[in-house]
């Protein structure tokens, strides 16, 4: 197993009922949302007693993580990710990177003899029980397991209770020699040397047993070490690139290092073997590539073994929230403004084709999804992908993923390629066809299939529309060139640095007009563009977009001499989100419900 390894040196704190954290000096001096937080998750104040707050400073606590705190300079900060787990993000001033440490029941302690022990009694019981058929059925019988062969002793009074207590008076008894710990780690060392000959119960004390309890199901259950990021909701990415500390890409505080360290390429190896074992997509030489879904979404890649990878096995995994960012929480971040979402919802209301294309990591899934809300919401959608990513608040939702060859333990089943499953789309009559990404000669159906009327929306690889269309009419796509103005609308995201952060930003919307093919060139109009200088957005085809004008305006039944009516539309909508969003209304289904009541009582 890594090493998990503290950033500065620790002060030893015993806990017990003879120390009392509750009454400390230090608990009484907390912030009232400091002290709500170790109310909930005692470990918290046990692990503020261990750190060095002379040098590093009182950390700042918060209940929940503003994007304002981007902001603080060297951060020194708490906050919980479960009843079990908080997180402190600390400065280090030597490095560009800062520290992210879970804070864990088990807090640097060594309970591996105890673990074993407790592992050793229950393998003894375990097949009393009936095959686990859940993750959760998995959980509930190992912490029974625990409680049959643990049994917590702690302090009432001065006196011991319990069945154990007057095997505990005499093992006091027996403490005769000199010993540097506390009268109640020396009788606890000494009663354990009574029962960890298989006989009698395990003695724990409170917080042991909830440590047990949570590295157990932990490391058995979950995903070992990864637990803590995988359940903080502020997390984007956690990347191993090797031997050496594991990364973190955090929503707020960004580029971070956990100190949990592989120090040797066996142990690398064997921790990357289990995890991939525990996704059900098992890593070896022969196959030493692996892209997987967690069971909460989120996307992992494992790479094995030195031979193909010269730092040595490493794995990254990029998370998704449960719930989507909304338009609105975007036009809050920046990303684009009330008049661009607008313009989205006009086009994807009435049909249009859209792609949303940019850089790896500029957030193109994270519009994509964004914008479904627009969609109307009686639509049949299917949504097509490698990797499960596409979250929309649609009932009629087919979602179909690939499949690859003998997937299944113990199957010879075929691969399900996205050619397949977008040809057998186009039987399904669907409104519109979502597909994850376009890469290779599925773009040549998504453009068959706009050509027969179906509404397409797809993420793309490209840094500008030139780009685009270089990509999807040469190999391996080769999309016929007259079917390129099929495509009504192009998005360009990109992530920027503003005055030192990372953010994300549409820097440009454009229109395809069509091919010409004397000169064998693409004519298209942009329509929104970016300007980095102010970190605005300027409506470039007011008065002059050709979707709006010769497509929409068209469809709407809108009279050639008045098809200018359309801006007015474009302005009534961008007001009405406005309005939503002052409101306090962002999250992303709640959206959807407020746009589909609008639609639906007849208001635009």
């Amino acid at each position: 197993m890594p090493r998990m390894e503290a950033p500065f040196s620790l002060n030893k704190v015993e806990v017990s009922a003879e120390h009392d954290l509750m009454k400390c000096g230090l608990y009484r001096i907390l912030p009232p949302e400091g002290k709500e937080i170790v109310k909930k998750n005692k470990y918290v104040l046990q692990y503020l007693h261990m750190i060095p707050l002379e040098r590093i400073g009182t950390p700042k606590f918060y209940k929940e993580l503003s994007r304002k705190l981007k902001e603080m300079k060297d951060p020194n900060v708490i906050y919980p990710v479960s009843d079990e787990i908080a997180v402190h993000i600390c400065p280090d001033k030597n490095d560009a990177r800062n520290y992210y440490i879970p804070i864990e029941p088990h807090l640097f302690q060594d309970l591996s003899d105890l673990i074993a022990e407790v592992e050793k009694r229950i393998a003894l019981l375990v097949d009393k029980y009936e095959e686990p058929r859940s993750k959760e059925e998995q959980r509930k019988i190992l912490e029974k397991c625990i409680d049959e062969v643990c049994e917590v002793v702690h302090l009432n009074g001065g006196e011991y209770v319990g069945r154990r207590g007057m095997l505990l008076r005499a093992a006091s008894l027996r403490l005769r020699e000199p010993n540097n710990g506390s009268k109640f780690s020396r009788i606890f060392n000494a009663l354990r040397s009574l029962f960890l000959d298989g006989h009698g119960k395990i003695p724990v004390t409170p917080f042991e047993l909830r440590a047990i309890k949570y590295l157990m199901v932990r490391d058995k259950v979950g995903l070992g070490i990864l637990e803590p990021f995988i359940h903080d909701p502020y997390i984007e990415d956690i990347s191993c690139s090797g031997l050496g500390n594991i990364f973190i890409e955090h929503k707020i505080f960004e580029s971070l290092k956990a100190p949990i360290v592989f120090e040797s390429e066996e142990e690398l190896d064997d921790f990357v073997l289990k995890l991939s074992e525990k996704i059900g997509k098992p890593v070896s030489f022969r196959n030493p590539i692996v892209d997987a879904t967690l069971p909460d979404g989120s996307r992992i890649n494992i790479v094995y073994g030195r031979d193909i990878s010269k730092k040595g096995s490493n794995f990254t995994i990029r998370k998704f929230s449960k719930t989507p960012l909304s338009v609105l929480q975007l036009i809050e971040f920046g990303t684009f403004n009330y008049l661009m979402a607008a313009y989205f919802w006009i086009a994807l209301r009435d049909g249009m084709n859209c792609f949303i294309a940019g850089e790896t990591a500029s957030g193109k899934t994270t519009t994509l999804n964004a914008i479904t809300t627009f969609v109307p919401p009686n639509a049949k959608i299917i949504s097509i992908e490698d990797t499960p990513e596409v979250q929309i608040p649609h009932k009629n939702w087919l979602r179909e993923v690939t499949r690859s060859a003998g997937e299944r333990k113990g199957s010879e089943t075929s691969s399900v390629e996205m050619f397949d499953l977008l040809k057998a789309a186009l039987r399904q009559r669907p409104n519109l066809i979502i597909v994850g990404e376009i890469r290779g000669i599925e773009g040549n159906i998504a453009f068959q299939a706009m050509q027969t009327g179906h509404a397409v929306m797809s993420t793309f690889h490209a840094a500008s529309v030139e780009k685009l269309i270089q990509r999807l009419t040469g190999d391996p796509i080769r999309v016929p060139k007259t079917y390129i103005d099929n495509l009504n609308f192009v998005i360009i995201q990109n992530a920027v640095r503003l005055k030192g952060k990372l953010v994300r930003r549409v820097t440009s919307v454009s229109e395809i007009v069509g091919y010409d093919p004397p000169s064998d060139s693409f004519s298209y109009i942009e329509v929104f563009r970016w300007d980095p200088a102010t970190d605005t957005f300027e409506f470039t085809g007011n008065m002059n977009s050709y979707m709006l004008e010769e497509k929409i305006a068209v469809k709407r039944g809108i009279p050639h001499n008045k098809k200018r009516k359309i801006y007015k539309e474009l302005e009534k909508r961008a007001n009405i989100l406005k309005k939503i969003h002052e409101s306090g209304i962002t999250n992303f289904y709640e959206l959807f419900n407020v746009i589909a009541k609008i639609e639906r009582e007849g208001m635009i």
